[in-house]
């Protein structure tokens, strides 16, 4: 019996020895896929590539990060496809939307992943959503937009472009019309060609890096913002958790939002071995703080406010845990359909 443990313990001790070798004997000559979700020029598709430029450097035997786009359904289709189908080997990286991560919370049946068993490496900053019209709009309140009818474009059905309208619609009484089915530049361009007077749920941070033309020369206009306080450059923009009108409301918002706190999320498959996850955490987290990176990100315009995987763990899995008959409510209140 003794004998049998003790051969038992030398072959983990073994084990353990190489697994705490695999990051740098994987990644020696190997290629890491930065998966984007999202189309190219967008603020998502920014922020992984500054942060593809950097994290090699602090990966064990420094591999090639190669950029892939895998647009479609607000990202959907990458999320998918990375849980179930991207190799499990440490070699796939994914660059995600937060909006995506409460969906299997509230039963969307295109949903194909588990939140709770993604690896999370990361997040560059926290996202503080807005709600935004065309300079030329005639509409300048968000009391305007309860008067008539204001049509905004949108990615996908499960994307804040989509879900922020409907929220406002039915908690406030606004009139937004969503169409949906744009890709993200498509969007914008919709808004600069006059097809939509604006964009509704799209992040403030994510406009700077991607438009910050809009924001210098005032070529839209803000109505609403997200978040618990306003954004310094916001501060006469009202929030909406400010304009429910009961407790029990705001804490449906809440719910609705919390993925934001996970700005955008940079996750792994979920049954990658956890020596590789450990490795990808800590380079992501030695990027945050390279000189070079942080230099790079203030030209860009990108805010730097870093959310660790262990933070994010936490906040999914608190969220996760919400009452069952707030997740109802949140839920029957993004089932309004869009259009």
């Amino acid at each position: 019996m003794w004998a049998r443990l003790a051969l038992m313990a030398a072959c983990f001790g073994t084990a353990s020895g190489a697994l705490a070798q695999a990051p740098d004997a994987l990644y020696r000559g190997k290629q890491v896929k930065m998966v984007i979700s999202s189309g190219p020029g967008g603020g998502y598709d920014a922020y992984a590539r500054v942060l593809a430029r950097f994290l090699d450097k602090y990966l064990p035997g420094q591999p090639t990060i190669v950029n892939q786009q895998m647009p479609g359904a607000a990202g959907m289709l990458a999320t998918n496809w990375t849980y179930n189908v991207a190799p499990r080997d440490g070699t796939v990286l994914l660059a995600t939307y937060n909006a995506l991560i409460p969906e299997p919370l509230f039963g969307n049946p295109a949903v194909q992943f588990d939140p709770l068993k993604f690896e999370w490496i990361g997040s560059i900053g926290k996202q503080q959503n807005v709600c935004v019209v065309w300079h030329a709009s005639a509409i300048r309140s968000i009391e305007d937009a309860r008067q008539r009818e204001v049509t905004v474009a949108s990615t996908g059905a499960t994307g804040y472009s989509a879900t922020m309208p409907l929220i406002l619609n039915a908690l406030l009484g606004t009139k937004f019309k969503i169409v949906i089915g744009y890709a993200t530049q498509e969007a914008r361009m919709a808004v600069e060609r006059g097809e939509a007077e604006g964009i509704c749920g799209l992040s403030w941070s994510t406009l700077m890096a991607s438009n910050p033309d809009w924001i210098l020369n005032g070529r839209v206009r803000a109505l609403l913002q997200t978040g618990s306080k306003p954004r310094p450059d916001l501060k006469d923009v009202p929030l909406l958790v400010e304009q429910v009108k009961t407790p029990e409301d705001r804490k449906v918002v809440e719910l609705i939002s919390f993925s934001e706190d996970l700005g955008r999320p940079f996750v792994m498959p979920p049954g990658t071995p956890k020596p590789l996850v450990l490795a990808m955490r800590r380079a992501f987290d030695a990027v945050m703080k390279d000189p070079g990176f942080l230099e790079e990100a203030k030209k860009a315009m990108m805010e730097v406010d870093p959310v660790t995987g262990e933070e994010m763990e936490e906040i999914i899995r608190r969220n996760y845990a919400a009452p069952k008959d707030l997740v109802r409510k949140a839920a029957a209140l993004l089932a309004s359909p869009a259009k």
